[in-house]
């Protein structure tokens, strides 16, 4: 079992920057390929952002290429998503996931695909 405890969220104005962070329990975290999805207001849940085990493969969606960055770091137990250039639509609930990856360097898009998820942080974004 595996447990997912995001943070860093808040309010920030259009243009700002956030970093999220997802803390992991376990002792084999390096072994789980990791995503980051969002829900947005009255929106369903969607794919942000994925990374593989050993952290070599990295995915976007189209709406968040060139601003964000998923990483991480297996010595902390920890995934990132440093989020520049914010804009008022990445206003929304932002999860992330885990399985145990296929390969150390598969990557996973589809919220099914997915075992485990956090509570969720919200990221507000103002115009």
């Amino acid at each position: 079992q595996v447990q997912l405890v995001e943070s860093g969220g808040g309010l920030v104005q259009a243009g700002g920057s956030l970093r999220l962070s997802c803390a992991a329990s376990g002792r084999t975290f390096s072994s789980y390929a990791m995503g980051w999805f969002r829900q947005g207001p009255g929106k369903e849940r969607e794919f942000a952002a994925a990374i593989s085990g050993t952290g070599s493969r990295t995915y976007y969606a189209d709406s968040v290429k060139g601003r964000f960055t998923i990483s991480r770091d297996n010595a902390k137990n920890t995934l990132y998503l440093q989020m520049n250039t914010l804009k008022p639509e990445d206003t929304a609930v932002y999860y992330c996931a885990g399985r145990q990856g296929y390969l150390s360097t598969s990557y996973y898009t589809r919220g099914p695909e997915y075992d485990y998820w956090g509570q969720g942080t919200q990221v507000t974004v103002s115009s």
